[in-house]
């Protein structure tokens, strides 16, 4: 429970509450370790971010994301519970307490943090909004799609975009709005329209998914900043540090060239700062509530940044996506963790 709600519940004046010390690090934290598990709110199948394996196991960048966020709280990676949700679905379910953590392609936006009560915890994935088109079109440019017929889902920021690039371009379309992104793409696979836009990161999952992937492309054009990132309620700090610290950790475990497979060294390095990485110094395990080795557990549950994301994503994976902007900043990208320290 946080402070807040811990005030409203016990009835007192805050005249009464002057002097009160309110109980330390109550909220969601606490309600997941006595529970045992992370409940945590995931698409219902985007290619390499979420979605079921043949084994029906959960597969995926933020299924990895949840995954490492439980390994930190609880010490065990497999202590997840997967919720798929729509994204009609999403931002309620995590209000009214269904999860405790939404990591599904989410967009980080001013309305979604002010009107819905809700916390983005950083930037896990930095995307943009694309189409993906027919080749029969004979196009290769977003500003050739003048009276495009294009499927789109319903109650996203992507819808939003579509209209502002076609104003700002002077441009007609006819949208074909679907409740979900799977109608969406089957309303595009069947013919209904022309185009499919979502974030360009999922367009490249749904192109392999096509029966004939050689008769779509994604076009070059991105038209929108998309930061995609895990969500808390925004009345829980501790646990909205808790989960932004794990992000971070994992980008830190990158740029220190920490990765699952030799933990066993950085456990034994003497550098400051793998030191502090590993929770032999400073003590932000107990900051956080955690364990001393969280970020070790974080980065043992699926690997480090990179890893992550090249056996999802990149190029250990069937979509090849580059890294882009999701390289680190010293790299050429925008990612960027601040310092444990």
């Amino acid at each position: 429970m946080s402070k807040a709600s811990w005030i409203r519940r016990s009835g007192l004046s805050l005249a009464a509450l002057a002097g009160l010390v309110l109980p330390a690090g109550a909220g969601t934290l606490d309600t997941v370790k006595q529970r045992g598990t992370l409940q945590c709110g995931v698409s219902e199948g985007v290619t390499g971010f979420s979605e079921k394996d043949a084994q029906g196991n959960w597969r995926g960048f933020d299924v990895d994301f949840c995954r490492a966020v439980a390994a930190a709280v609880l010490g065990d990676a497999g202590k997840v519970d997967f919720l798929p949700l729509s994204a009609s679905q999403r931002f309620d379910a995590l209000k009214d307490g269904k999860v405790d953590l939404l990591a599904r392609n989410s967009t980080w936006t001013l309305g979604r943090e002010a009107e819905l009560g809700l916390a983005f915890a950083g930037v896990s994935y930095h995307d943009g909004q694309g189409f993906l088109a027919k080749r029969s079109l004979k196009i290769d440019t977003a500003l050739s799609l003048d009276k495009a017929k294009i499927c789109v889902e319903a109650g996203t920021t992507t819808q939003l975009n579509l209209s502002d690039f076609f104003k700002a371009n002077s441009m007609t379309y006819e949208e074909k709005v679907y409740p979900s992104a799977a109608e969406a793409f089957a309303a595009f696979e069947g013919g209904q329209c022309d185009v499919l836009t979502r974030d360009q990161s999922a367009l490249h999952g749904d192109r392999f998914r096509l029966a004939k992937p050689a008769e779509a492309i994604v076009l070059p054009d991105v038209i929108s900043k998309e930061p995609l990132g895990p969500v808390v309620r925004s009345d829980d700090f501790p646990w909205f540090t808790v989960v932004k610290w794990v992000n971070f950790a994992l980008v830190n475990a990158e740029e220190l060239g920490i990765s699952s497979t030799n933990l066993g060294e950085a456990l034994k390095s003497a550098k400051p700062d793998v030191r502090r990485f590993s929770g032999a110094e400073g003590g932000f395990g107990k900051a956080l509530g955690l364990d001393t080795d969280w970020a070790i557990q974080a980065v043992k549950a699926g690997g480090s940044y990179a890893e992550i994301y090249e056996r999802n994503l990149g190029t250990g994976s069937k979509l090849g996506i580059p890294r882009g902007l999701n390289q680190l900043w010293s790299m050429g990208g925008v990612l960027y963790a601040p310092p444990l320290r």
